[in-house]
């Protein structure tokens, strides 16, 4: 992130759309949007220095509900556009969002190289472990034996594990936050965007309507029993150990980002014309 020179009090509607969100009610998206306003006016960065980026999916429709400029681009490919306009406009906060679908299956390739490329961008990922915009299927990071109509007895394939990947690919900021803490969600996305270099942040975020399991998250989730490292063998060994539902910073890296340039000057477009002509 680049800090402004004198910051202005925000208020987290300054950053909020006219657009009033169409999610189920009880979807955790709804306390996402909420933190993230909340962590950007905290941040006091302007609105148009800021860029959000999505997939497609539930959680994707952020964009739409933010005073931001954004993109909502095709499935799987959001990280790929953020990339290029943090390159673009490396003066711009830029942060990503999308779902568990968008994000470790179609865009699962994308996930790998956006940790290994270490570019200053936010992942803000809302996991719900289901495909709730084309109703019910599993996903990447659905239990495997998770019983529905679409599959009867589990899916039976190991899930993905976001955290784990993030950190061997390279992401320099590796997080797991809660919906249903908005709080602490704000906390953990603000610290997400300071730090340099590719931040990953897991949402669990709730899907009431095709997974009212996942209600009892509210009682399943707590505050990681340690503090985040700067050592990543010992943020793998952790991760080895954790059930999920350990809320906070896991690991804190010291990799240098991305480094990119602008070119002061372009040819035009004669000039490049002329060096296909036959």
């Amino acid at each position: 992130m680049n800090n402004p020179a004198t910051a202005k009090a925000y208020k987290a509607s300054d950053f909020k759309s006219s657009l009033a969100p169409v999610w189920c009610p009880g979807c955790g998206d709804y306390h996402v949007l909420l933190a993230a306003t909340r962590a950007l006016a905290e941040l006091g960065v302007p609105p148009e220095r800021v860029a959000i980026i999505s997939g497609i999916g539930c959680s994707s429709r952020f964009p739409a509900y933010t005073n931001c400029y954004g993109f909502h681009g095709v499935h799987g490919r959001a990280l790929a556009l953020a990339t290029g306009v943090k390159v673009a406009r490396p003066d711009l906060t830029v942060i990503c969002t999308g779902g568990d679908g968008d994000g470790f299956s179609i865009g699962g390739n994308h996930f790998l190289h956006a940790c290994r490329r270490n570019a200053d961008i936010t992942y803000v990922v809302m996991d719900n472990e289901v495909y709730g915009m084309t109703k019910g299927q599993p996903s990447p990071t659905t239990d495997p034996h998770w019983d529905s109509a679409l599959t009867p007895g589990g899916t039976g394939i190991s899930p993905f594990h976001p955290l784990v990947i993030a950190l061997a690919s390279g992401a320099n900021f590796v997080a797991r936050a809660f919906s249903g803490d908005p709080n602490q969600t704000t906390r953990i996305i603000v610290d997400a965007v300071l730090h340099p270099g590719f931040s990953f942040v897991q949402v669990l975020s709730p899907c009431v309507t095709f997974r009212p399991d996942q209600k009892a998250w509210k009682t399943t989730v707590r505050p990681a029993p340690v503090t985040a490292t700067d050592d990543a063998a010992r943020a793998a060994r952790r991760l080895m150990t954790d059930d999920g539902f350990n809320i906070g910073v896991l690991y804190k890296g010291a990799r240098e980002p991305y480094r990119y340039s602008v070119g002061a000057t372009s040819a035009a477009g004669v000039d490049v014309e002329a060096q296909f002509r036959l």
